[in-house]
């Protein structure tokens, strides 16, 4: 058994991380209010941009329809979108992301699909590049803050091997944030362009409406737009769900640290009585025998 003075100090260890894990716990409380709101306050631009390129794609078909829209018309090359935090204390926020990207993968080669890989966010890339390094194409860090400007440099980079013939369908991998205690990793394609869940076309009223310049011409302008869109917002619900695992990880943290100090404090008060008591009977000892 550790002696009093050791158990001493673990228990000064021990309060030491609680003392982190609660400051580290109401700092992503405070940061979880605003990044829930930003990830909120996207989705109805989110939506809106799905419900008008889904009215105007409507009217545009056949060869004169953007390839951002309709795709190459093969799906044999792939490119995995990869969205996570840049840190990690969060529990399982990440991996769960990583996890629902590795089985996509892998299910895409058992099919005999070419796939490469875009990482946003440093756990992503520490995490994948275990098992695709080769397939890893580019990898980004998110920052501090989700940035339209990362957001912008990543889209850049998926419409350049879109462009180059390089791939044929792009699937973007995030956390959507649901509430405090439930983040759902989701899989979103964005090439070929697909129309959200609830994003229905608009509803004309029996209108009829002549777009200038032509429908194919705005789409062209649009769909660009959409890819960044939809990737500067699931930078957004990546933030939100991160402050949230984070809050509950350091919160279960705490508390069990708790309890380690509890369950400390009893086996050094344990540790000492015996030591009393191996004294005293020393002593009684040594008193009989004179």
């Amino acid at each position: 058994m550790a002696s009093v003075k050791e158990m001493r100090n673990r228990i000064a260890a021990v309060k030491s991380t609680q003392k982190i894990t609660k400051a580290m716990q109401m700092v992503a409380a405070a940061k979880l209010r605003r990044a829930q709101n930003a990830a909120q306050d996207s989705r109805p631009y989110a939506q809106r941009m799905a419900a008008v390129i889904a009215n105007l794609a409507a009217g545009v078909s056949g060869d004169g329809a953007p390839k951002l829209l309709v795709g190459t018309g093969s799906d044999q090359r792939h490119l995995v979108l990869v969205a996570t935090s840049d840190r990690g204390l969060a529990g399982g926020f990440n991996s769960s992301i990583v996890r629902a990207a590795r089985q996509r993968i892998d299910q895409l080669l058992s099919e005999g699909k070419d796939v490469k890989i875009i990482t946003v966010g440093r756990k992503a890339r520490d995490q994948l590049r275990r098992l695709h390094a080769s397939r890893t194409v580019d990898s980004f860090e998110v920052g501090g803050n989700p940035s339209l400007a990362v957001a912008e440099t990543v889209s850049a980079r998926v419409r350049e091997l879109f462009e180059a013939g390089e791939v044929d369908v792009v699937t973007l991998f995030f956390s959507q944030f649901k509430s405090v205690v439930t983040q759902t990793p989701t899989a979103r394609q964005l090439i070929p362009a697909e129309v959200a869940d609830g994003s229905a076309p608009l509803d004309l009223k029996g209108a009829s409406y002549e777009y200038e310049p032509d429908e194919g011409a705005i789409l062209n302008e649009l769909l660009p737009r959409n890819i960044t869109t939809q990737i500067f917002s699931a930078m957004l619900e990546n933030q939100a769900g991160f402050f949230a695992a984070q809050m509950t990880a350091m919160d279960n943290a705490t508390r069990n640290a708790g309890d380690m100090i509890a369950n400390l404090t009893l086996q050094m008060n344990r540790a000492r009585q015996a030591q009393i008591t191996k004294e005293l009977i020393e002593i009684i000892s040594g008193a009989e025998a004179i």
